[in-house]
């Protein structure tokens, strides 16, 4: 079996085989390459498609930024992310539309084992033995991870949810609900009740127009 076979099988992988050096490597180099082009330069968006297994046609990574796989990720329509995005998607990480992260947001869909000895190991020639696994993580639509959230492997965040700042997400978080905390709990429905339309001047009105909502 090959080792990303394993990764999306669920098994333990080693992270350092030319096999999967070779893709982290095409994504570390494009990032980088992102990371040191000025924010307006037109052809910066065109180097996320490099790597990024999929992606919708409106998106903007403020940077820096790290993906660790890149080709796991799988994003939608109208992504926004701000400063120092850090995705570790050994497993997969599924991104719906209308999504917008704050600063340093990280999701890590990666883990390793608890028992030291399975964790870490060291052969007979001093080479470094890393026993790696990994879950996905599914993030819906109308989604805002707010600053410094980090989401564990295995976690599904439902549509219409907004992840409060600094927020470690561990569990399932249902569809509507405004979250937070270390671990992370639903906390309340979110409601027509939490609108900020009125703060928007009239002035502005025809620019937030996709903002508002119409019944």
């Amino acid at each position: 079996m090959k080792e990303e076979e394993k990764i999306f099988a669920g098994y333990i992988f080693n992270n350092r085989t030319k096999e999967l050096v070779d893709i982290k490597h095409k994504a570390h180099d494009a990032c980088k390459r992102y990371n040191a082009m000025d924010e307006s330069d037109p052809l910066r968006p065109s180097v996320v498609k490099e790597f990024i297994g999929d992606i919708g046609n409106t998106y903007y990574f403020q940077g820096p930024m790290q993906f660790n796989y890149g080709c796991h990720t799988f994003i939608g329509e109208n992504f926004f992310a701000n400063f120092n995005l850090t995705i570790m998607d050994d497993g997969c990480i599924y991104i719906g539309n209308n999504v917008c992260f704050g600063p340093n947001v990280s999701l890590m869909a990666t883990n390793h084992p608890l028992i030291a000895q399975e964790r870490l190991g060291l052969d007979k020639d001093g080479t470094m033995t890393m026993a790696e696994y990994a879950d996905s993580i599914h993030i819906g639509d109308n989604v805002w991870l707010a600053c410094n959230v980090v989401v564990l492997g295995g976690v599904h965040i439902g549509n219409n949810v907004v992840i409060g700042a600094g927020s470690v997400v561990t569990k399932d978080i249902p569809e509507g609900y405004l979250a937070f905390g270390n671990p992370c709990r639903p906390y309340r429905k979110i409601t027509a009740a939490d609108t900020k339309a009125h703060l928007i001047l009239e002035e502005d009105r025809d620019y937030f127009a996709h903002n508002l909502c119409h019944k």
